[in-house]
């Protein structure tokens, strides 16, 4: 998978340094994969829709136009695509408003990185609007950069959201470590050439190449990135 994203103003650090993470929102830091699937059967029970179970494993983890789009097909409701995805975040909205649950690990991992100065991302496939309401229970601190579903052309499973992560903050994406929690993003990070940290959270994801799978956050420090970086060498 390629993309015409150049990565431009690479830092000449020595080979084995780690020079950024890349961390996904939904299931990753935030238990909020539920959320989205709750949200999503409201809108469709709404729409005189159940959803069956088999569709979550389809939708998980990816941007709202493709897993809006999805269950419209699947579904076969009367509804346009851009309304749809409008009602869905508004579901989803309403649940985050109520409260963020961090997943374990997120919190000291974020903290642990920052006291670090280690360049962090948050690179999700969710709108800018949830992105930023949900900021307010990570730390817009904790971030030099945030990028959303709705901020480039194309999103996850494509590579460009970490190919630009890491363009605009000089690193190289081989030197970049990113951590995911389903296959859509697993496939992103590996097709930008990361080396990439899978935390499953709703489906399981199968060990592979320069893939490293993990139970939990609580497993992920600083010393454990930075040994991906140097193993990959």
């Amino acid at each position: 998978m390629t993309s015409s994203i150049p990565a431009v103003g690479t830092r000449t650090a020595e080979a084995a340094t780690l020079q950024a993470v890349f961390l996904d929102l939904d299931g990753t830091l935030v238990d909020t994969e539920g959320f989205w699937w709750e949200a999503e059967a409201q809108v469709f029970a709404e729409l005189g829709h159940v959803l069956d179970d088999a569709h979550r494993e389809v939708v998980v983890g990816g941007p709202m136009t493709r897993s809006a789009g999805y269950l419209l097909e699947a579904t076969g409701a009367d509804i346009g695509l851009a309304e749809l995805s409008t009602l869905l975040n508004a579901a989803f909205a309403a649940r985050i408003a109520r409260g963020v649950p961090l997943m374990p690990g997120a919190r000291r991992l974020l903290a642990e990185l920052a006291a670090h100065q280690v360049p962090t991302a948050l690179v999700s496939a969710s709108h800018r609007s949830i992105i930023d309401q949900m900021l307010h229970s990570l730390g817009p601190e904790n971030f030099r950069l945030t990028l959303a579903g709705d901020d480039l052309a194309r999103t996850k499973p494509h590579p460009d959201p970490y190919l630009t992560a890491a363009a605009r903050l000089g690193a190289d994406p081989a030197r970049c470590a990113v951590v995911e929690d389903t296959m859509t993003g697993v496939t992103a990070g590996e097709a930008a050439g990361c080396r990439v940290v899978a935390v499953p959270s709703v489906m399981p994801i199968p060990a592979g190449a320069g893939r490293t799978v993990v139970r939990s956050l609580e497993e992920v420090d600083l010393p454990f990135l930075r040994a991906l970086i140097t193993e990959s060498r």
